[in-house]
């Protein structure tokens, strides 16, 4: 499957994808990053990758529609099979989810349905499943529907709370399996895929 991959921050998802396929883990290559932050670290490990890479705000667009239709726009051009949102902090437009019906998957690092949903993102879902008293979190990886954080889960791995864990040491280690976890997830798709 040639791959998008979504991404605001550092890449480290990103990464991990393009690290499978060296690998032989997956087959699915990536082939576009796309981010809506030009200091997003992300674009300098896909420059090293010689992958393209593109920034596309929301903000550039006067209208709502031509964001989505900018976005459609150059998925088209590369021909996407599948979009990975990697710590992507932009709701995803109703088109483009309409345009790839179960061909996008996102990342969250906690164990859903508990702790998602609007504002759950990085430190907020760790800083909650601490003040919670929960003795495991982990990660999802789901596919993207029109709600936060509601579509179905394709894959899940969950490790212990730590009576000693801050928010920090906790997403240092649900960080760590996030990069097994998203590969893993592809390579369900990609079994999918040959078995339909």
């Amino acid at each position: 499957m040639r791959t998008a991959v979504f991404a605001s921050g550092g890449g480290s998802n990103f990464q991990a994808i393009v690290d499978a396929r060296k690998s032989g883990i997956i087959d699915s290559r990536v082939v576009l990053c796309i981010s809506n932050c030009e200091q997003a670290g992300v674009l300098e490990r896909a420059r090293k990758e010689n992958i393209d890479s593109i920034v596309i705000r929301s903000e550039q667009f006067e209208k709502n529609g031509e964001f989505s239709l900018a976005l459609l726009s150059c998925l088209a051009e590369y021909e996407i099979d599948l979009i990975a949102l990697a710590g992507y902090m932009k709701k995803i437009p109703s088109r483009l989810i309409q345009a790839y019906p179960n061909r996008i998957l996102n990342m969250h690092p906690a164990l859903l349905p508990d702790f998602g949903g609007k504002g759950m993102y990085g430190m907020h879902v760790h800083n909650a499943v601490i003040l919670s008293g929960t003795n495991c979190s982990g990660a999802t990886v789901h596919f993207v529907d029109e709600g936060y954080d509601t579509g179905s889960v394709l894959l899940q791995r969950r490790i212990p709370v730590l009576r000693t864990d801050t928010p920090e040491t906790l997403a240092a280690r649900v960080l760590e399996i996030e990069h097994e976890l998203y590969p893993a997830a592809i390579k369900l798709l990609e079994q999918r895929t040959v078995d339909s």
